[in-house]
């Protein structure tokens, strides 16, 4: 026999499971659809883009993007003027901003800061000139050259002129 104390309608055994409604498991499959669909989109790596021009003719660029994290770039900093620590200070500035910089040089004097970069670094010396307060145009492909001794290897080389000597 059944006991009465005991209600028969919507009364749940022991062992028995919730189960959400069609509503419910729609939107979960939604939810993780859609965030699945930003994750390999974020993942994927950066696809050719075509830009129609005036003229009708068409190019295709990819776009920029980093692939190594700065902490990785070797940046050497070298002093091309007369003011003293100068290269220590920008060195520690950079290291701060997550750089990895290595010990401070001197170099030939100039006119002028220079960052040179070395292939596939153009980016790293772009950002580092907008975080040193130079101009692009202070920024130029290393190709060869040897304004610093035994630094021709780095990614970047920032010899500082009187600009930064400044302040």
């Amino acid at each position: 026999m059944s006991d009465p104390s005991q209600p028969h309608h919507g009364s749940h055994t022991a062992g028995s499971h919730y189960q959400p409604s069609l509503g419910v498991v729609l939107t979960i499959i939604v939810l993780f659809v859609a965030a699945t669909f930003l994750m390999l989109r974020s993942a994927s790596p950066s696809t050719p883009t075509t830009t129609t021009l005036p003229a009708g003719s068409t190019t295709t660029t990819k776009p920029q993007s980093k692939v190594i994290p700065k902490s990785q770039v070797r940046v050497q900093v070298a002093n091309g003027t007369s003011t003293s620590k100068l290269a220590g200070r920008y060195t520690q500035q950079l290291l701060t901003l997550g750089w990895d910089t290595l010990p401070a040089l001197n170099a030939a004097r100039v006119i002028g800061t220079i960052i040179y970069y070395n292939p596939q670094f153009r980016w790293a010396a772009l950002e580092i000139a907008s975080e040193v307060h130079v101009s692009a145009h202070a920024v130029q492909p290393l190709n060869g050259l040897h304004p610093v001794s035994n630094a021709a290897s780095d990614d970047v080389i920032v010899v500082l002129g009187p600009d930064l000597a400044v302040g």
